[in-house]
């Protein structure tokens, strides 16, 4: 069953997820759980390990089952990996379960934010040469257009890269109110003209 206070926050790395996604939690007064560092608690492994070590298949499995035991929870702010909407399995547990909300920059913003991350393996060319800020500008605006139509789905969107953290924190706190409030509210109408329908 859906859960509309269950928020799963997407977006590019760099978008403010991690930043965003524990003040969010906090202003709502719901819990707050990174994916990516609950599927490293799981492994007792880092992510870029998991991927040296055991490959892709088996971190998106993880990534899978992690997700898994996360669907019937309520007032929850769930800070999902960059590549989680590519996932089908996932995308679609995400969507039957839970909100889905985009944080939305721009690629210009994200590579200023990530140039000086050196542990991404998005930061680094063919070989591991490390990327001039305008070589990851043009890697991160191709990558975004492959995950638009998925990123385009999300229930709610907010533009990071203009506004301070604590306005946005903010701006998003009203909305996911609002939207859950009226979420509940169409849902229990729906279940009341389902019933009258029966009797």
């Amino acid at each position: 069953m859906k859960h509309h206070s269950l928020i799963f926050l997407t977006g590019f790395s760099g978008s403010g997820k991690s930043t965003i996604g524990p003040l969010l939690a906090n202003s709502l007064g719901y819990g707050f759980i990174d994916l990516d560092q609950e599927i490293e608690s799981k492994a007792g492994k880092s992510i870029t390990k998991i991927f040296a070590e055991e490959g892709e298949q088996t971190f998106r499995n993880l990534e899978l089952e992690t997700l898994r035991q996360l669907t019937g929870k309520k007032e929850l702010v769930v800070s999902l990996g960059g590549g989680v909407l590519e996932n089908n399995d996932c995308y679609r547990l995400i969507r039957e379960n839970g909100t889905l909300v985009y944080l939305k920059s721009s690629p210009r913003s994200l590579a200023r934010r990530l140039c000086n991350k050196t542990d991404r393996p998005l930061l680094k060319g063919e070989h591991g040469t490390r990327l001039s800020r305008e070589e990851i500008e043009l890697k991160i605006s191709t990558i975004l257009e492959k995950r638009e139509p998925r990123y385009a789905t999300a229930d709610l969107s907010v533009q990071t890269d203009i506004k301070r953290i604590g306005s946005t924190v903010e701006e998003l706190t009203r909305t996911i109110i609002r939207f859950v409030r009226q979420a509940e509210q169409a849902r229990l109408k729906q279940q009341s003209d389902n019933n009258r329908e029966k009797q």
